[in-house]
């Protein structure tokens, strides 16, 4: 048994505090419910589009691949996936030994550092509760935000993630200790066999946003594993 990446421990110990998502332009925002207070930042939510798809070097999912999953999508070039194991060492009385948020686990990261950038693509499922299959997307998306801290300028839109109804949200993580703030973005799907979310990592907004290609080849190519 293996211990997870790098960056999967330091989710263990501040989750809510080092976030891993994105900016998404054009989306229509929820009520005030869905927003969550911070303070401001450097970096701020900006207007864009047109964000170019990766080139693929691969496919992530399938029960031949790195990380067997309820989707399948395509892998950026260069991208390197790897499953995430139980946490070694540690105490089965503190419950879980992976790493959950809300009602997904984490399950899986793709690596963009063979690529030339500092961050990860992560994988989360789960198959109870807002997770479970017959659960909304939308539903599952704000189970999973509502465990992160920092957060603001908080958009959901409804999307497609290939041919799959999947709900989307974009917002600024403030991170306090390091004293500055970061676009995150990330989206969700429920397919038969469970709730899947997808989310984006960088070390700032600049990685961030040089690593959306890779995102949105994920999210184009995107389909159910037994399909």
């Amino acid at each position: 048994m293996r211990k997870p990446g790098r960056a999967a421990v330091g989710a263990a110990v501040a989750i809510g505090v080092i976030g891993v998502f994105g900016v998404l332009t054009g989306c229509s925002s929820d009520s005030n419910d869905d927003d969550k207070g911070g303070k401001s930042g450097k970096n701020s939510a900006k207007s864009g589009g047109g964000v170019k798809t990766a080139a693929a070097g691969g496919e992530l999912g399938g029960p031949d691949t790195a990380c067997a999953l309820p989707v399948r999508f395509s892998l950026a070039k260069s991208w390197k996936p790897e499953a995430v194991k139980e946490l070694e060492g540690a105490d089965p009385e503190l419950g879980s030994t992976l790493l959950s948020q809300g009602p997904v686990t984490l399950v899986c990261e793709i690596d963009a550092k063979p690529a030339g950038h500092v961050g990860f693509l992560r994988v989360w499922t789960g198959d109870k509760g807002k997770a479970a299959a017959g659960a909304e997307p939308r539903q599952l998306l704000k189970a999973f935000i509502a465990e992160e801290k920092g957060v603001r300028d908080a958009r959901y839109s409804e999307v497609k993630a290939g041919d799959l109804p999947a709900a989307e949200i974009s917002y600024i993580l403030d991170v306090p200790d390091l004293d500055e703030s970061k676009r995150v973005r990330a989206l969700a799907v429920v397919t038969p066999k469970g709730g899947v979310v997808l989310h984006l990592g960088g070390l700032d907004s600049e990685e961030h946003d040089a690593m959306l290609p890779a995102y949105e080849l994920a999210k184009q190519t995107m389909a159910r594993a037994d399909g």
